[in-house]
Formats: C-alpha cells, sequence, structure tokens
C-alpha cells in the first residue's frame, strides 16, 4: 500500500511539474524536481518489487530493503522537492536542507544492496537446480 501511495504522490508531483511549476522556477530548480520524480517512481517500484519478493522469501534483508527506499524517497525526493518550493517562494532560508539529498540516496544504495543479498541465497540455489 505504502508503494502505491508512493506512486499517486509522484504523478500527481509530475503533473503539478510540468505544468504549473515550470512557470515559477528557474529550469534548474525544474529540473531538480524532475530528478525527485524520476527517482521517486523508480523506487516505488522497487518498493512494490521488495513486498512482493518478502512474501514470497519473508527474509529481513528483504523488509530492510522497502523501509530503505522509503527512508531514500522521502529524504532524497523529498529534499529536492522543498528545495524546489523554496526557490519558487523566493525564500532563502534552509537551503541546507540541500545536505539531507546525498543521505536519501545513500539510503537508495543500500536499499538495493539489501535487496540483493534478500534474495541471494534463493537465487543461487535457484540456478544451481536449473
Amino acid at each position: 500500500m505504502t508503494g502505491f501511495f508512493f506512486g499517486a504522490t509522484a504523478v500527481i508531483l509530475g503533473a503539478f511539474g510540468a505544468h504549473a511549476l515550470r512557470q515559477v522556477v528557474q529550469p534548474e530548480a525544474a529540473s531538480a524536481f524532475e530528478t525527485g520524480i524520476r527517482y521517486q517512481f523508480y523506487h516505488t517500484f522497487a518498493l512494490i518489487v521488495a513486498a512482493i519478493l518478502y512474501e514470497k522469501f519473508p527474509r529481513k534483508r528483504i523488509l530492510y530493503a522497502g523501509y530503505f527506499f522509503i527512508a531514500g524517497m522521502v529524504l532524497f525526493c523529498g529534499s529536492l522537492y522543498l528545495l524546489t518550493f523554496l526557490k519558487a517562494t523566493g525564500y532563502v532560508g534552509m537551503k541546507s536542507i540541500g545536505l539531507v539529498t546525498p543521505f536519501g540516496g545513500l539510503f537508495f544504495v543500500v536499499g538495493w544492496i539489501a535487496l540483493f543479498f534478500g534474495i541471494l541465497k534463493d537465487s543461487t540455489s535457484f540456478l544451481k537446480s536449473v
């Protein structure tokens, strides 16, 4: 359900970015916003795949991968959205929010690694049986 929520919000934010945002921010801010949308979509699908895999292979690493993807979306994508909003409103405070973005990216990487190791045991036994 969380994956579907993030998917729906990505569509809503993407529509906003495509129709309204370009009129109020500079191109580089719109580009950052689009990057947030793109990564939110990628990791929405990753989150849904992790949930499906967890049902088949209930491993803690797969579960943690989902949590890492959620944290990454909140931190990475959320910080890009917030930075774009701050630029659109002309608010100059809180520019240090951009320091959060790399931590969100790190959560994405750790999520993919956790997912890899979460299914590694089952994938090697599957490959041996083929």
